[in-house]
């Protein structure tokens, strides 16, 4: 749980500094699991990018034992659009409401599209945002990759939005989430009386704005995207080395398998999400990048 505190100390920190106070690193730490069989480790990196924002980046990287006896590694990045306030709503509680669900265990896919949803419908319904212990209007939205890993046997993926998770298996990258971009999903925009633009030099994007079709927040859009997950379950198998999770500041400058490739002799799970991040800064990346490692020896 120290991991955990200590994530959500830099977070406060964060929210409370402006301008040249801020610092390039935003979080960086490593964890283990203490009740999996398997050997299982972790470690997460997040830089500040250089655009015109503070860092809009946040992340949840932890191990729960549960009063059942199970054990859960949880771990997710959310990547804040239009300021930080739907991501770190997130970092806080979409965790909590997916075990939540009394039948998680039993309908896990479902217990999760469930509380994707009824998370979204509380920041849309939560129209203020406390910072600093003040007050004031919430903005923007966010993505979501989540990765849940049960007993160290299983792993459910979850995401809205660009952000990203991949596996490698036997040093291959293999994509577990699925990009959710406006011209994949114009079809499912348009019947619901939206539109898609791609200006010249610009990525796609919804009703001239958003440059992703999922997403949580985003009040103003919200009747022509979606907070609807893709989910799949998949079983930890010989071959499953690790699992990176990243917002699209990582993705844009870097393919899943140039990934795998950067970091797979990397033992240190912090050390390889370190190297990741410093590589797509060194590729020009000027994105807030959040990256965590999952290593399952």
């Amino acid at each position: 749980m120290a991991s955990v505190q200590a994530q959500r100390k830099v977070g406060l920190q964060e929210d409370g500094l402006h301008g040249a106070e801020r610092e390039a690193v935003r979080a960086t730490g490593r964890g283990k699991s203490k009740a999996s069989a398997r050997k299982v480790t972790y470690g997460y990196h997040l830089v500040e990018g250089k655009m015109a924002h503070g860092m809009e980046d946040r992340h949840v990287a932890e191990f729960r034992r549960l009063d059942d006896g199970n054990e859960v590694g949880l771990f997710g990045v959310f990547d804040g659009h239009s300021g930080a306030d739907v991501a770190a709503y997130l970092r806080n509680h979409l965790f909590d409401n997916i075990l939540g669900e009394p039948d998680f265990w039993e309908d896990t896919m479902g217990a999760i599209r469930r509380a994707y949803h009824r998370t979204d419908r509380k920041v849309l319904r939560k129209k203020k945002a406390t910072v600093d212990g003040e007050e004031r209007p919430r903005r923007g939205g966010s993505t979501a990759v989540t990765v849940i890993l049960l007993n160290g046997e299983t792993l459910v993926v979850a995401n809205v939005g660009d952000s990203r998770a991949i596996v490698c298996e036997a040093g291959k990258a293999r994509q577990l989430s699925v990009d959710h971009e406006p011209l994949g999903e114009r079809d499912a925009i348009e019947s619901r009386g939206g539109f898609v633009t791609q200006m010249h030099g610009d990525v796609p994007r919804v009703d001239a704005s958003l440059a992703m079709s999922r997403a949580f927040g985003d009040r103003k859009l919200k009747e022509h995207i979606s907070s609807d997950p893709d989910v799949a379950i998949e079983d930890v198998g010989d071959d499953t080395e690790f699992v990176v999770l990243a917002s699209d500041g990582l993705w844009k400058v870097m393919s899943n398998q140039e990934a795998v490739d950067q970091v797979r002799d990397t033992r240190d799970s912090r050390n390889a999400a370190v190297k990741l991040v410093d590589e797509a800064v060194e590729r020009g990346s000027k994105d807030d990048i959040a990256c965590v490692v999952v290593r399952i020896h």
